[in-house]
Formats: structure tokens, sequence, C-alpha cells
């Protein structure tokens, strides 16, 4: 196990699928992937997750084989990827924009890739039929796709993607052109949906609620090199530096020096964390705001006062403005909150809680 590959027991279990080794991609002087190496279980939900021009897409596309990268190598199985054309290679890759042919039904769409295998119809229509049911379209295989929501058409393009049974299916923002509330429906339909014809999905997204919701692990991207790999849990309580820490999920971030087990945040003083043993030098301080409670003024290991409280329906962020802290300090509560604006406060932290990044990328 690597430094970037902090995965559980639970990632110990499955078996290694497919190997991606010291990959590299360039454009000119731009460098898309550099060095990237990973391996994805069997049966594995996986998650590229980065802002855009991470490289995400760029390593998603080089196992599809729409990419060739410049140095390294992809194995599938133990079989090298990148000697197989696209067409040959056991995967499958979904795209953004589900691509269905608007003048087919929805059976024909499912069925043109097994058609173009020359299958028995028998055979085709059997799996069409059980695929269909799979993705609970069965009763809608003689419309066409204009005459589906958008998250039908996803399941249409889900389906006609899994119907050939590929080793692995590359998911590329799949959910990205429906709404928030349709959005959280497929994150869920996605996820039982991998569990019940198991096969390993590779999803590339930028929404980080996105991938923690449904990936086994994540893979956080940045510059072209992988940052972290981790379960979710992992991943957002132990960030392995400040762009992680940064780029998953809402936190306060106080820039400071690590020295000896200890954080110093200038002025502030030293503050409780929990430090890498072999962190030294300019670091950050990560206070998730579920972390952080409020307090009487006197026995807050800060003080401040309230800058703003928002409502999110099931619970609450309370911004606390400290002297010393360029931004407020975010602090979580359940439900509604009685505390209002100009509030004196006192804001406290359990040092087991609160852990200390370095601030440069991997």
């Amino acid at each position: 196990m690597t430094a970037l590959d902090s995965g559980t027991a639970t990632r110990t279990a499955l078996r290694p699928l497919l190997q991606v080794s010291e990959v590299s991609r360039a454009y000119g002087d731009v460098t898309a992937l550099d060095d990237v190496s990973l391996s994805i279980g069997e049966n594995e939900f996986f998650a590229l997750l980065g802002p855009s021009g991470c490289g995400k897409t760029t390593l998603l596309r080089s196992i599809a084989g729409f990419e060739q990268p410049d140095a390294g190598g992809i194995l599938l199985g133990g079989e090298d990827l990148l000697a197989m054309p696209p067409h040959r290679r056991p995967v499958n890759l979904m795209f953004q924009s589900y691509a269905l042919f608007p003048h087919m039904n929805v059976a024909k769409n499912v069925a043109y890739g097994l058609e173009r295998e020359r299958l028995p119809r028998a055979e085709i229509d059997r799996r069409v039929g059980e695929v269909l049911e799979t993705v609970g379209l069965s009763a809608m295989g003689g419309r066409r796709p204009a005459q589906l929501s958008g998250g039908q058409r996803q399941r249409v393009a889900l389906a006609r993607a899994i119907v050939k049974r590929p080793k692995v299916l590359l998911l590329d923002e799949p959910l990205s052109a429906l709404d928030r509330k349709v959005r959280g429906e497929m994150q869920l339909e996605l996820k039982r949906l991998q569990h019940e014809v198991g096969i390993t999905f590779v999803i590339v997204t930028h929404d980080q609620e996105e991938a923690l919701s449904m990936a086994d692990r994540i893979a956080v991207m940045a510059a072209g090199r992988l940052q972290q790999v981790a379960d979710p849990v992992e991943l957002y309580r132990h960030p392995r530096n400040l762009f992680v820490a940064d780029f998953i999920g809402a936190s306060t971030l106080v820039a400071g020096t690590a020295a000896a087990g200890t954080f110093t945040a200038g002025d502030l003083g030293p503050l409780p964390g929990t430090v890498p043993a072999d962190l030294t030098g300019p670091a950050h301080l990560v206070l998730r705001p579920e972390w952080v409670r409020l307090t009487e003024p006197e026995h807050g290991l800060l003080r401040g006062t309230v800058r703003d409280v928002q409502f999110h329906g099931g619970g609450s962020t309370i911004a606390v403005a400290v002297a010393g802290l360029p931004t407020p300090l975010l602090v979580g509560v359940p439900g509604a909150t009685a505390t209002e604006r100009g509030a004196a406060v006192g804001v406290s932290w359990n040092a087991g809680d609160a852990v200390v990044v370095q601030d440069e990328l991997a």
C-alpha cells in the first residue's frame, strides 16, 4: 500500500482488476497526466475526482482507448489494454451526453451493441429484457428518447452500456445534466445497479458530494497527479494535504506552522490538532463545521462574534468572526439554532478531531 492509498479492510478484500502503472500524457507544454499509478478492484465503485483540467477525463479516456499515454501501462485482469484497439477492450464508456439514437426506441438503443456483434435474436431479446427490468424501464421499451425524462434517458444509456457485460464500466460525468433532485435519486440508483450487475464502475466527476455518496474509494487529482486515494470517510477525516482538505467538504482552514508535533497559528498561538510526526514547516489546521462547538465566550479556545447564520433544513451553519483569522470559522449544529448575528461566542474543538495537513501538492 502506497502513501497515497489509505484504503480500509473493505479495499484489501477486493482482488485487483484494473492496474494503472506510471501513466503520463502531455499535450505540448501541458501535462495532463504525470506518473499516475493506481489499482482498482473487482466489483468496486471507484471515483476519479478533481477540478476541471486535473487529468481525470484523460485517464478515463486512456483506459477506454480514446487516448494513448506517452508512457506507462494499463492492465485489465493481467492483460495489456494498451495493446488492444478500443472496440476490443472489455470496457464500456458511458458519455456525459448519453448519445442515444433519437430515431430508435429504447429497446433498439439497448440492443444496438449486441446486434453489431451479430448475436442470435433470441439472446439479444432476452438480454435486453433482463437489463430493462434491472433499470426499471421494462414498460418503456417502445418509447423513443424524446418521450423520456432526463433520468429515464440516463437509465437507457446505462442499460445500453451494461447489456454487453463489460468488465469495467466507465462513466464520464453521467449525472451532470440532471437537476438536483433527480441527480440524488440517480446516485442511489447507480449504486444499487452496480451491486446488482457486479461490474466495476469507474466514474469521473468534479462533484465531491456525488463521489462521497457513491464511491467505495475515491482518487483525488490535481495538476495531473494523484493527491490521495482513500475511502470517503478516510478522505474526509484525514485529508493528505491542503488541496484535498479544501476540495473535499466544507471546512475552516487555519494557516500556521507545524513543528515537533505542535501546530502554531501566528498570533493565535498553539491550537489543538493531530499533527503528523513527520510534518514540519508551513501547514494548515483543518476544522470541519461539525467538529466545532459553540461555548460561552470565556470557555472557548477562541472568542469571536457571530457574523451569519444559515439554515439548511437538517442543520445550520454559524459563521464566527475570530480576530486573527482572515475568514469566519464555520460551526455546524443540528436543526435550527437560536444563535443570533452579533452574539459574542466562544468556539472549541477536540484535538483528536482537527487535523493538520501539509500545504504542498503530492
